[in-house]
């Protein structure tokens, strides 16, 4: 079986999407020896410029397609209608979109990622150009997909809740798992060096992911605010969309000196942080799995998180909840890791046992039997 895998979000500043993918076809063509895997460094509406960057894992079974096409022309081939571009993907059997783009112009078989209905659920937190060709993805995934891969039980209950009309026993959930380069820091000379880099110490509010306002930033500074803790709030993330005017909120807290952005930072870096945080706070108001949290509990890290969509899955009782809609409510879970030791000890201990219970290994081997059935059928 030949499969096309699209790796299109995989090159250099990875989010969510490009991580999912990255991970998955690192531990397929592991698991999965016999089959071929064609990796598309750009797939039909995503073409990044540093496409050269995308993964490429060390594997006799897998190989990167358009080598020696040019960028100019691998966007133009995706941009020239064909009735049927099954050659030009190298025909494969399988096409397996991680983008969210899912177009029927080749005679392969589709299996296409859901991680979220974000684009129908909350049109406001994002753009509108993302939330076009993200909604145009599922809408046509409910009508071509051969199969759907559901990153949470919530997802796929949310897509069904939209897309009554596509088959349950044609989406199969198959939760993620922490990358191996995300793991607790035990080299001191490593974590001084990076903590050294971000001028800190280990007492710190930490929260990760994209700037943008699903991640819902703006009520984890205000309820840090009020809380007047000495302890700095440290946001690590590449800037996302929506949320150009942040930092002036951050000057209207009058909390130029406590609240801190580093930016997109690597693995390294992102492992020190989560392994020396006092806590982690993640009160995003939708996620179709949540990954930040999954890799703060790997590092042993205390998680505030919300009580909403996926993030019960990912958190279980490891974790302490809270209503993402309110301040009041995310400053009661602060104040009581401040002035409760047990409790922060509890969630310390609870968290890296939570996260064992998520591996990409089983996700590949899910993923490895689906591709099998929609072959078969």
């Amino acid at each position: 079986m030949r499969i096309g895998f699209d790796v299109s979000q995989t090159a250099e500043h990875k989010a969510g999407c490009g991580f999912v993918a990255d991970q998955l076809i690192r531990h397929l063509v592991r698991y999965d020896t016999q089959n071929e895997y064609i990796l598309y460094p750009t797939f039909y509406s995503y073409c990044s410029s540093s496409y050269t960057k995308s993964t490429k894992p060390h594997s006799h079974n897998c190989r990167r397609y358009f080598e020696g096409m040019t960028y100019s022309d691998m966007v133009r081939g995706w941009e020239t209608k064909m009735d049927d571009r099954t050659g030009w993907l190298g025909n494969p059997d399988i096409v397996h979109s991680n983008n969210f783009s899912c177009v029927k112009d080749h005679n392969a078989k589709i299996v296409y990622t859901l991680y979220d209905v974000v684009p129908i659920v909350h049109p406001e937190f994002t753009t509108e150009e993302n939330r076009l060709v993200c909604f145009d993805g599922l809408f046509n995934a409910s009508i071509h997909a051969d199969h759907c891969i559901a990153i949470s039980h919530h997802t796929k209950k949310s897509f069904l809740s939209f897309f009554p009309s596509y088959p349950e026993e044609r989406i199969t959930v198959a939760r993620l798992g922490t990358r191996p380069s995300i793991a607790p820091v035990k080299d001191e000379s490593v974590r001084k060096k990076v903590l050294r880099k971000f001028s800190l110490d280990n007492d710190f509010w930490l929260g990760v992911g994209t700037i943008e306002p699903r991640k819902n930033y703006r009520l984890l500074m205000e309820a840090y605010a009020a809380l007047n803790d000495p302890r700095p709030l440290v946001i690590a993330g590449g800037r996302g969309w929506l949320e150009s005017d942040i930092k002036e909120r951050v000057n209207a807290l009058s909390m130029q000196n406590s609240i801190r952005f580093l930016g997109y930072v690597s693995d390294e870096e992102l492992s020190v942080l989560y392994s020396s945080c006092f806590a982690f706070v993640y009160p995003s108001l939708y996620e179709g799995f949540g990954l930040p949290v999954l890799e703060a509990m790997s590092c042993g890290a205390a998680v505030i998180t919300s009580n909403t969509s996926s993030l019960p899955e990912v958190g279980g009782d490891a974790v302490e909840y809270i209503d993402p809609q309110s301040k009041e409510s995310l400053m009661e879970k602060m104040r009581l890791l401040n002035e409760n030791e047990e409790v922060l000890r509890r969630l310390r201990l609870k968290s890296p046992a939570q996260a064992k219970k998520f591996s990409w290994a089983g996700t590949a081997e899910i993923v490895k039997g689906i591709y099998d059935k929609v072959h078969n059928t």
